[in-house]
């Protein structure tokens, strides 16, 4: 158990380095300014993300839980979806419109890390069966 959170925790440090790298060596050489912090939303992603792995990982060895996992994890995307829109409040909802540039920044880390999240979430639920 030790070892797949370390798993988690390297590969969601490793893509949380390399994709907000990527991403902002890619604005700043096109020179797009965002109206909110690019690393505070990977970082957001990357820790809830990790989370919900590590806590998965830690639910699947309790027998009267596991059953009801694939629940939960719709409850803690729709959790998460919240949490965020609560936390980006002024960045989502103020006056400015965000450019196009601006919307696909708040996107992509969304998708990069549920993603991962998802194949992580898959393997646990496949390993009781």
């Amino acid at each position: 158990m030790i070892k797949s959170i370390f798993l988690y925790f390297v590969t969601f440090s490793s893509l949380f380095l390399l994709s907000f790298f990527l991403h902002q060596y890619y604005l700043d050489v096109n020179e797009f300014v965002l109206p909110f912090s690019l690393q505070k939303v990977y970082l957001f992603h990357a820790g809830f993300s990790l989370l919900i792995c590590v806590n998965f990982r830690l639910l699947a060895n309790v027998d009267k839980v596991f059953p009801q996992l694939g629940f939960i994890y719709l409850g803690c995307l729709f959790f998460k979806i919240i949490l965020f829109c609560v936390v980006f409040y002024e960045s989502l909802f103020n006056d400015t419109i965000l450019t196009k540039i601006a919307k696909i920044s708040l996107i992509l880390p969304m998708f990069i890390f549920l993603l991962t999240e998802a194949v992580f979430i898959a393997k646990i639920l496949n390993k009781k069966d």
